[in-house]
């Protein structure tokens, strides 16, 4: 069921042309327009209430860069203290790799088992690497436990917002999806079922229980990982988290090595930066850190895979590797009038909105033409970089994958602009030069007397057909401070 779920992102339309789809979808655009605002008001409140929230973001920012600038310790760092703490550390390349990984470890648990399952906390690295979909292929069923990624799930449908996957269903299409789809996997629907909230999240409830208790592997991701301690860090409002880190035997944690932060102290700012910025709390209702293993308490064998999956690449841009200090709030969606009428199916990834326009193209590359029309999906209205909790420059890196792809297009050859500046640079540079070029400007506009503008001008064709060239004097300063001074200029 997963694999048909989710499908591959790669290779869907452009930007452009799944935008206009989803422009059509009337009952979407109302959906995202009543969550985003009412999810952005909520925000603007809590953020209200802090003296300090300026001070704050740029404190999660330098932490975040402290820890790019020297992310080569800090995981060796986090290896030793995770090891120590009785967990074991696997490192991954890339998608293919980390997926190899985890179906090993999962196979190894279930094999025989009449039930051969995982329990998942939400997690946007396992659907980044398709993780789902690798284990549907070895034949283990992955049920997602958070109540909008269960939704999706049971729809046979793409997340579409970080925080809320569901945010483009409403509580009418909710409970059809319950009502048609529950029965088919585990404990079907109740009868009766309404669209009330509170019957829909207790109807989830009942349909999960079963899998929690039975389930032996749970799969995580993780908010932050401390490299002082090897603590993980999940944060989320359901309690469903917290069951799937208790309960099953084995835990398998899948954490992108952008995700640490120094020491313990350091959360202190991202636990108050995150909630405020994601869901509009204070803090977040279930804060779950593990450290290892505890005998007799929890899961007794843990797993952490530490996945790179281009982000190595991100890192070697200095102006790009801002992206990687992302906490995945979404706070950037949740203020841009793009997402807002387009919704995230449009982006052609996990990762949508404003932090998935320029997260997308550097983690995956520019091949794909859904890629090379990324940068380009924002009004560069400057909105998601108010927002943001840790001061990502958005729109700075849009133009900058903006100005990548242009390049990527020409194959290494300079632009026109490029050879004008270049050729100009050279003119200006030498006295001499300059003289005789103003010299064959003059020949030129005594050419061209009878015309008052140049009209369209080879190399430089849509740039002059919306403006009148001038043509050139037929006199420039120098030849008339001569006449008239007698001397040169």
């Amino acid at each position: 069921m997963t694999g048909e779920a989710s499908g591959t992102y790669v290779g869907m339309p452009t930007f452009p042309t799944a935008a206009r789809e989803a422009l059509g979808n009337y009952q979407q655009r109302k959906n995202l327009h009543h969550a985003t605002h009412t999810i952005r008001d909520k925000r603007a409140r809590v953020v209200g209430e802090v003296e300090d929230w300026e001070a704050l973001r740029v404190a999660g920012a330098a932490i975040k860069d402290e820890v790019l600038t020297h992310l080569d310790d800090y995981l060796v760092q986090l290896e030793e203290s995770l090891t120590r703490a009785g967990a074991r550390v696997h490192w991954a390349r890339d998608a293919a790799e980390a997926n190899r990984i985890v179906t090993g470890l999962v196979e190894a648990k279930v094999a025989g088992d009449e039930h051969r399952e995982v329990v998942k906390v939400k997690s946007m690295a396992t659907q980044e690497i398709e993780l789902n979909e690798a284990l549907e292929a070895a034949g283990i069923h992955a049920w997602e436990t958070d109540l909008a990624e269960l939704i999706v799930q049971l729809g046979h449908d793409k997340p579409s917002h970080i925080l809320v996957p569901a945010i483009h269903r409403n509580r009418a299409e909710i409970k059809e999806i319950f009502t048609h789809e529950m029965g088919k996997v585990g404990q079907p629907a109740p009868e009766g079922l309404t669209a009330e909230p509170r019957v829909l999240a207790e109807a989830a409830r009942v349909h999960l229980r079963e899998k929690f208790l039975r389930a032996k592997v749970a799969i995580s991701g993780a908010n932050f990982a401390v490299a002082e301690t090897g603590t993980l860090v999940v944060v989320e409002s359901e309690g469903n988290g917290r069951m799937c880190l208790t309960l099953p035997e084995t835990l398998i944690s899948v954490v992108g090595i952008e995700k640490v932060v120094p020491s313990v102290a350091d959360l202190e700012v991202f636990l108050q930066l995150l909630p405020r910025s994601s869901t509009g709390e204070r803090m977040n209702p279930y804060t779950s850190m593990w450290t290892g293993l505890t005998p007799g308490d929890g899961p007794q064998e843990v797993h952490v895979v530490l996945l790179d999956n281009g982000r190595t690449s991100v890192l070697a841009d200095e102006l790009g590797r801002q992206a990687l200090r992302c906490i995945r709030c979404s706070a950037c969606l949740n203020v841009c009038p793009v997402y807002e009428r387009v919704g995230g199916h449009a982006y052609g990834s996990v990762y949508p909105g404003p932090i998935g326009a320029v997260l997308n193209p550097q983690l995956r590359g520019t091949g794909s033409e859904i890629d090379k029309s990324l940068p380009y999906a924002s009004s560069l209205c400057g909105a998601c970089f108010d927002v943001c909790p840790v001061r990502i420059e958005i729109p700075e890196l849009l133009v900058h994958l903006r100005a990548r792809v242009v390049e990527e297009k020409r194959g290494g050859l300079p632009s026109g602009e490029e050879l004008a500046m270049k050729g100009a640079a050279w003119l200006f540079s030498d006295a001499t030069r300059w003289e005789r070029a103003q010299k064959g400007a003059e020949l030129g506009g005594r050419v061209l007397r009878k015309k008052d503008t140049l009209g369209r001008i080879p190399g430089l064709g849509a740039w002059s057909q919306a403006r009148d060239a001038p043509r050139p004097p037929t006199q420039t300063f120098r030849s008339w401070w001569k006449r008239e001074k007698g001397s040169q200029a």
